[in-house]
């Protein structure tokens, strides 16, 4: 079973323009996204599609593997499923391009149940919630699922409310005090997907609950696809703001040293 990891990377970013080539450590973000992606043995190949020349000569430079898609799509999605339809492989995995220190542990905990499961089309990971203000925070995705650990719902909400302070998540009772309280659960932008159903999702039109959270998985779900959700226990910098690259910049001298 061939895997191939694709990092859709876009210059336009709303929060921080040029994300992909913003400087961490001396080095373009892209640059370290693609080789954290390298290091997980379960890949084949590793391919960075872009639109934008500046991001296609950079990868370039570093030696990595690129592809210039059509400037013209809505999402990283369809961008993702232009270079399926070019290429062989039997699941894709989408390497978000904000994520540039993934360890490569969980990536193959993402493509490890759709190798063992020929029924699940579609995958992704969860870490747990320890910080409040991480489960308040809108921009902090959180996803809810079923003891098969299917997803049942993503959302920016602080979610799963507590009607009965004191009962955890997966409910059991904890001290309201307790400094290790799981709040829920955090979901990262990595996706795996089986080549012929992510070319299905890509023509699927945007559904009224994605719009309103603004979360493409959540088309998965309302056309009743299954979503298989791994948890993983990653603590690496995701980077959407100037103060996210900071911390990313902080996170990587802590990991040097």
């Amino acid at each position: 079973m061939s895997v191939v990891a694709i990092i859709p990377a876009r210059y336009k970013s709303t929060r921080l323009p040029g994300k992909p080539l913003a400087q961490i450590g001396g080095r373009p973000m892209i640059q370290h996204v693609y080789e954290s992606a390298a290091r997980a043995q379960v890949l084949d190949r590793v391919i960075v599609a872009t639109d934008d020349r500046r991001i296609e000569a950079a990868v370039k430079e570093f030696g990595g593997e690129v592809m210039m898609t059509s400037p013209d799509h809505a999402s990283g999605t369809d961008r993702l499923a232009e270079v399926a339809r070019k290429i062989k492989a039997d699941l894709l995995v989408n390497v978000q391009g904000d994520l540039p220190f993934i360890s490569a542990k969980t990536i193959v905990q993402a493509v490890q149940p759709l190798r063992r499961n020929r029924d699940i089309p579609m995958g992704t990971v969860c870490t747990a919630i320890y910080n409040e203000s991480e489960w308040r925070n809108p921009n902090t995705v959180k996803v809810l699922m079923d003891k098969g650990r299917l997803a049942l719902f993503f959302t920016r909400a602080p979610i799963p409310y507590n009607r009965n302070d004191g009962v955890d998540p997966s409910g059991n009772k904890v001290a309201v005090r307790e400094q290790r309280r799981l709040w829920g659960y955090r979901h990262l932008g990595l996706y795996v997907y089986r080549r012929d159903f992510l070319l299905k999702f890509a023509r699927l039109r945007p559904t009224a609950l994605e719009q309103i959270e603004s979360l493409e998985q959540l088309r998965a779900l309302e056309n009743g696809f299954r979503i298989y959700v791994a948890q993983v226990d990653e603590r690496s910098v995701e980077v959407d703001t100037p103060a996210d690259l900071l911390r990313a910049e902080n996170y990587l001298k802590r990991r040097s040293n």
